[in-house]
């Protein structure tokens, strides 16, 4: 589905420490010229080295990305909020409830989750990673897109 590109943009987990930071980063490679993107988590998390590990493979540094909370961001007012996880679709909700915002709800699977050895851990995060670049560049395709 073709959409517009927002002019500000939130993205939404738990911890914001592996998927929010991921979309966040993918955004900003994209679009980050045009857009405002940020992201925050329910809770605090801590910064995840294996999310910067595989961020780093696409060339995109998220080493000095900073977990943050919702209560924690410098500006609430976004056009677009996407959330990935079902408890900050909730927190979504509610934070828009009283604004115009286009909020959706990308279920994500959390590779925090995975168990072995750290390369069956790091091939979840690529995978995740991955789904969540192609959705985004799906939702918001680069204005010369040959696919649209």
């Amino acid at each position: 589905m073709v959409s517009f590109l927002p002019s500000s943009m939130l993205f939404c987990c738990t911890m914001n420490e592996i998927r929010s930071p991921m979309a966040e980063g993918l955004m900003k490679r994209y679009h980050g010229t045009r857009v405002f993107v940020d992201s925050a988590g329910i809770h605090l998390g801590k910064l995840d080295h294996m999310m910067v590990d595989v961020m780093a493979e696409m060339g995109i540094d998220m080493s000095n990305h900073k977990p943050k909370t919702f209560e924690n961001l410098t500006d609430a007012s976004f056009d677009t909020v996407i959330s990935l996880s079902p408890h900050a679709q909730h927190k979504a909700v509610d934070l828009t409830r009283y604004m115009h915002c286009d909020v959706n709800f990308w279920n994500t699977f959390d590779p925090s989750l995975v168990e072995g050895s750290r390369a069956t851990k790091l091939d979840a995060y690529r995978q995740v990673r991955d789904q969540l670049r192609q959705k985004i560049l799906d939702r918001f395709p680069f204005p010369d897109d040959p696919r649209f």
